[in-house]
């Protein structure tokens, strides 16, 4: 029985979520064993005699710093991970055989685990690509100041290793990098400089710290202005436009009230993204904090609704205490999403057929749906376990 009871607590995509879950876990794992390991290697430089005369030093070097930065690259595609992004997936299976190469080029017996855990991941993750589906939405604004800011450092390379000759430091495509980073950061060590004489090199050096400070700003305010403002609305309980934007294939609760709460609680517990639509500024607070996604409006309003990307629900709830009021969302949102299946509760059970005249697919009077299955249960029918379950969820709640 105990057995059953856990099962029955599980819900039904159990091993998806589960796999789901082992798959962000690995990602992250190797990230930070990617940072750690590059971190020790660098500080103890420690090389496998057997390989270390096949392995040029400078490879070796190599790839001890840059495992960092693929580790940190790492930590970002476990987050897209969580958030189910495809690209987090495809940036998490590129990087893992990177992530491998460069702890074997380490040389080090430190950089086993990574190597191991690494190749563990890559088949988890590709056995797991069907759970990370959602697309990256950016706006044509983040795109122009991504590429604004990629344009500039290519223009900065190429520039600065085709006058190389005018310059102090650049020998290579590398150096002329380095000096365009430091460049259009603002960093300046100094230690590549034009030439005092070369007027060509003053003027190329003066455009790209204009154009790399400004590419600088521009994707600081425009890429990470979106992530800054997510957390600081989170805070105060309410959802922004760029999360509003990741919607898809979400149920879209439109109202809140005592039907509501064992929605909103089965959905939870089930895993399933939903968004709750209501103009009850209580209820917004108590779902903000308890971390539910919720949009403060009057969800009878278009406004509000288009915001949900209610033409990307795969589901509509309607369940409050006002039938009427739950009438007026309900046209209203059959009138945006003719096609997305409407599920509605009326609290007077004279009211069901009104609220399918308004658009609802399904109407649900939970007091016949609790006189029939107390009946039922009277008369020995075999809805005793489903009572009891709704039982237990009550006393529960109580």
């Amino acid at each position: 029985m105990a057995a059953e009871t856990v099962r029955d607590r599980l819900p039904e995509d159990w091993q998806r979520v589960l796999t789901t879950r082992a798959a962000i876990a690995l990602a992250l794992a190797v990230a930070l064993l990617s940072v750690a390991t590059a971190l020790f290697n660098i500080g103890f430089q420690p090389a496998y005699e057997p390989l270390d005369p096949y392995i040029p030093d400078i490879v070796q070097r190599t790839a001890r710093f840059t495992g960092a930065v693929t580790g940190f690259m790492m930590v970002a595609g476990a987050l897209a991970l969580r958030r189910g992004l495809r690209v987090g997936w495809w940036m998490t299976i590129l990087l893992l055989p990177l992530t491998a190469a460069q702890g074997f080029l380490q040389l080090s017996q430190y950089s086993a685990p990574l190597i191991v855990l690494s190749l563990v991941s890559i088949p988890v993750l590709w056995l797991t690509h069907d759970h990370f589906t959602k697309p990256l939405s950016l706006s044509t604004t983040q795109i122009a100041a991504g590429a604004a800011l990629v344009g500039v450092q290519a223009y900065g390379t190429i520039g600065a290793y085709a006058l190389r000759a005018d310059f102090d430091g650049i020998e290579s495509p590398l150096d002329a990098f380095y000096f365009t980073l430091i460049t259009s950061s603002t960093v300046g060590y100094g230690d590549v400089t034009p030439h005092l004489d070369s007027t060509e090199g003053q003027l190329f050096t003066m455009s790209v710290l204009v154009l790399g400070v400004s590419s600088f700003g521009l994707a600081a305010g425009v890429l990470l202005g979106p992530a800054i403002q997510a957390r600081i609305t989170k805070t105060l309980g309410m959802m922004t436009e760029s999360e509003l934007e990741l919607l898809s294939d979400h149920v879209l609760v439109l109202g809140y009230g005592e039907l509501t709460e064992p929605i909103v609680d089965e959905l939870a517990e089930n895993d399933r993204e939903f968004v709750v639509v209501t103009l009850n500024h209580d209820a917004s607070d108590a779902l903000s904090e308890n971390d539910i996604p919720v949009v403060t409006a009057d969800p009878s309003d278009e406004s509000p609704l288009h915001r949900a990307k209610i033409g990307r629900a795969s589901a509509i709830l309607v369940a409050t205490n006002e039938d009427a009021q739950d009438a007026l969302t309900i046209l209203t949102a059959r009138q945006l999403a003719p096609e997305t299946r409407i599920v509605a509760a009326a609290t007077d059970r004279e009211n069901t057929k009104k609220l399918e005249h308004a658009g609802a697919d399904t109407v649900i009077s939970p007091a016949v749906l609790g006189g029939n299955l107390l009946v039922r249960s009277a008369l020995g029918g075999d809805d005793s376990e489903l009572i009891h379950q709704i039982l237990d969820n009550d006393t529960k709640s109580a």
